[in-house]
């Protein structure tokens, strides 16, 4: 059965990476619900934020697919019930309405929209949350004369992980081309080269 899964793609900053993995997400014909990629905790290092809605099965043979690819440290993928996640949006709306309806003004307080911009034309508020959420608002306001509205991608944390950062601080110290050389040989050259 088809369901909701959030996949979190740590990859090292290179270009045509998203191309790379564009690809495997078509070559399957899987249709990306929300799409979010950020600099992560880690200095050089990018976090990409998937959200598919696809099987099981499915999932963790892109998983496995997406981990191959050499700039990729680490794919987690995590169900919505595993992840801490928001959404951000805009809604524009006609400011004479607002003046004239105390009951927009209590709706936006309802859904904890901020006011970004007031014009004498339009107001533009802010409000984060779920789907569900951003979505009810929507339809609340375009009764009363929505002009606008956008919707972010998901930006998500894992519930049960500690990040990736100690895991990549680890790689770095067990790194083998940072251990010195040994060097117990190079006095004696001569009797070592010598045939």
């Amino acid at each position: 059965m088809k369901q909701e899964y959030t996949l979190t793609i740590y990859t090292e900053n290179q270009l045509g990476l998203m191309n790379k993995i564009a690809i495997m997400f078509s070559r399957r014909k899987i249709s990306l619900e929300s799409l979010n990629i950020s600099p992560s905790e880690i200095q050089k290092t990018h976090r990409f934020t998937i959200v598919v809605r696809e099987t099981e099965t499915v999932v963790k043979n892109l998983v496995r697919q997406i981990e191959k690819i050499v700039d990729v440290i680490k794919c987690y993928c995590n169900t919505n019930d595993e992840i801490i996640w928001q959404q951000m949006a805009l809604y524009k709306v006609p400011t004479a309405i607002i003046l004239r309806q105390l009951k927009v003004e209590r709706l936006l307080r309802q859904y904890g929209a901020k006011v970004m911009v007031i014009r004498e034309d339009y107001t533009v508020f802010e409000a984060t949350g779920q789907d569900e959420e951003i979505n009810n608002l929507v339809s609340e306001l375009d009764s009363y004369g929505l002009i606008e509205f956008v919707k972010s991608s998901r930006i998500a944390l894992i519930k049960s992980s500690e990040g990736i950062h100690r895991k990549v601080l680890d790689m770095e110290k067990n790194d083998p081309s940072k251990k010195p050389i040994n060097k117990e040989f190079l006095s004696h050259k001569s009797m070592i080269f010598e045939m």
